[in-house]
């Protein structure tokens, strides 16, 4: 069990956590001895199967509605959370949007709102976290290798606000460094989700490794960042695509 010399259980808080990479990070984490805290916005059934996958495995997690695009629901997820376990160790902050299209096709609603959860919603995120959050705490950041470089035409605005993430992780390292809290930031490449499920073939032919990752793959490296071992790691941003950015 992942427990402090008191021997408390340590908490983790997964932003956006009912599917795909977010629900193997709760799952994960778990595993690792974590109680888990996260967040859904729409579907209460999804975020119910996480629930019982995790107790099915002896582990516990508590599922909460929060809206990414509401800084009032963020800050409450955080101190539900708290209130409920009485401490936050790690924070994932995995919830964001997907919106494409071309300059003359995107519209100013589609960009307002990108923004407002992938790079604002974040900020509020760690920001409410690491309130509570004592020297070793962790905060982990998915974003996405579009921020590394454009990988399509239609892609524009989504990677613009995953490249403020990585810039942001990098600032917030330095700012909570003194106080011995950890910030770093993950960058998939194409997933296998519900959400790729149309596009998968289409993108598997763009890896050079010729396959997509699995939501578990980026759980893994969520665990590993959560963990003592990477206690010398901060201010990173690590990309996970099986090439794509070479």
């Amino acid at each position: 069990m992942n427990s402090d010399a008191g021997g408390k259980e340590k908490v983790a808080l997964v932003f956006g956590g009912s599917r795909g990479i977010g629900a193997a990070a709760v799952r994960r984490l778990a595993r690792d001895g974590f109680v888990v805290g996260f967040t859904y916005v729409s579907r209460p059934d999804s975020a119910q199967e996480v629930v019982d996958a995790v107790a099915a495995d002896r582990g516990q997690a508590y599922a909460m509605q929060a809206d990414s695009t509401d800084a009032a629901a963020i800050r409450m997820a955080v101190e539900k959370v708290v209130a409920h376990f009485g401490r936050l160790d790690v924070v994932v902050v995995n919830a964001g949007i997907l919106r494409v299209g071309t300059i003359d096709a995107f519209t100013q609603a589609d960009f307002d709102q990108v923004l407002q959860v992938n790079v604002r919603g974040v900020y509020v995120a760690i920001q409410a976290a690491v309130a509570h959050m004592g020297e070793n705490g962790r905060v982990i950041t998915i974003g996405s290798n579009t921020g590394v470089r454009p990988l399509t035409p239609i892609g524009t605005v989504y990677g613009m606000s995953k490249a403020a993430v990585a810039a942001m992780v990098k600032g917030l390292a330095l700012d909570l460094a003194a106080r011995g809290i950890r910030v770093n930031n993950i960058q998939p490449g194409p997933i296998e989700t519900d959400m790729t499920a149309e596009h998968i073939e289409h993108i598997k032919g763009m890896v050079p490794l010729g396959q997509v990752g699995q939501p578990e793959d980026i759980a893994e490296l969520v665990s590993y960042l959560a963990a003592p071992f990477s206690r010398y790691m901060t201010g990173s941003s690590l990309t996970i695509d099986g090439g794509m950015t070479l």
